[in-house]
């Protein structure tokens, strides 16, 4: 399965399940990032870290290795 992390500009993907440090998907959590959810994936750093997504209306900024827990299925 695909992570957050895998996906390139302009892709849309429905998010499965997070993973991680507990701190880190509460936080995720909170930010309405849950399971079912469709993001976008908006824009990469120009050195690759960290990666601009889009959930609903808000923009979030992740690093990689945050990315990566968040296993998802294309749209």
């Amino acid at each position: 399965m695909p992570q957050l992390s895998d996906l390139t500009p302009g892709q849309r993907a429905e998010v499965v399940s997070l993973a991680g440090d507990p701190a880190l998907v509460q936080r995720l959590y909170e930010f309405g990032l849950l399971e079912g959810e469709t993001v976008e994936f908006l824009a990469l750093a120009p050195l690759g870290d960290p990666i601009e997504i889009r959930l609903g209306n808000t923009r979030l900024t992740l690093r990689r290795a945050e990315a990566a827990g968040i296993a998802v299925k294309l749209v």
